[in-house]
């Protein structure tokens, strides 16, 4: 692999670029981009057209760059949350249905919850999440739940580091956040009203594979009022269907690997 003068490869500023677009930044300029990435404005330029060229990233009339629809591409047909999130679309429009507001699922990535999939109604209450988005664990319902069953070096890792406040409810004592992980064991589900908006209430419960080790997060995010606890149940159901069919599932991708 080719590298700079600095001892940086190529590599590493390609990555550089595509992790400068965020879903709140989806299209930047060359110099943003720049900016982010820390290089300068001439490497930017010429590393952008040629991920231009090879359809990684695209240029819109104003010659504004974004993600190219191959990046897209190349992402899905690799990405192992693919079978995950088809099993689970059918539940989560259910769950639509019922809460009204919105439906998502996540999955552990790193240090972070990320989201593989997430159905909203219109006017519904504020949630910071997106699709291929991530929210740090500790603030979250879904990471809360995928923090409570993760392993106990990313626990201590969590506990130890800075747990950031986005409103007066986020946890952000470790003593309080180690309680917090227990009762989600205990109990089996997680409620978190106005950790991330004083306005909308968080609920998560796992879900688990054919082993069952737990593989994602299927959570709700709903208005923080008295309702919110009521959803805990279809909630639970909704996880333990999308269980039944990644249970159902497994042996069928097994035997056309065979």
């Amino acid at each position: 692999m080719a590298r700079s003068g600095s001892g940086e490869s190529v590599l590493e500023r390609v990555v550089r670029i595509l992790e400068a677009f965020t879903p709140r930044s989806p299209v930047l300029t060359v110099g943003e981009v720049a900016r982010r990435a820390d290089l300068p404005v001439a490497t930017a330029s010429r590393l952008i057209a040629e991920l231009v060229g090879h359809g990684l990233l695209s240029r819109d009339e104003d010659r504004r760059v974004r993600i190219g629809t191959r990046l897209w591409e190349l992402g899905s047909r690799a990405s192992p949350t693919s079978s995950l999130r088809e099993l689970a679309m059918p539940v989560l429009e259910d769950l639509l249905r019922v809460v009204g507001h919105h439906a998502q699922l996540g999955v552990l990535d790193g240090e972070e919850v990320l989201f593989v999939e997430r159905l909203s109604a219109e006017h519904a209450v504020i949630n910071y999440t997106r699709i291929a988005a991530r929210l740090p664990l500790h603030a979250s319902s879904s990471g809360l739940v995928l923090l409570a069953y993760g392993s106990e070096v990313l626990q201590e890792r969590i506990l130890a580091g800075t747990l950031a406040r986005f409103t007066p409810m986020t946890v952000t004592d470790p003593g309080e956040l180690r309680r917090r992980l227990a009762d989600v064991r205990r109990q089996g589900f997680v409620l978190c009203p106005g950790f991330l908006h004083v306005d909308a209430t968080g609920i998560a419960v796992p879900v688990r594979d054919e082993t069952g080790h737990v593989a994602a997060a299927v959570s709700v995010i709903v208005p923080n009022d008295e309702h919110a606890r009521g959803y805990v149940p279809v909630l639970t159901a909704g996880a333990r269907q999308i269980e039944r069919r990644l249970t159902q599932d497994h042996p069928r991708e097994r035997s056309s690997r065979q």
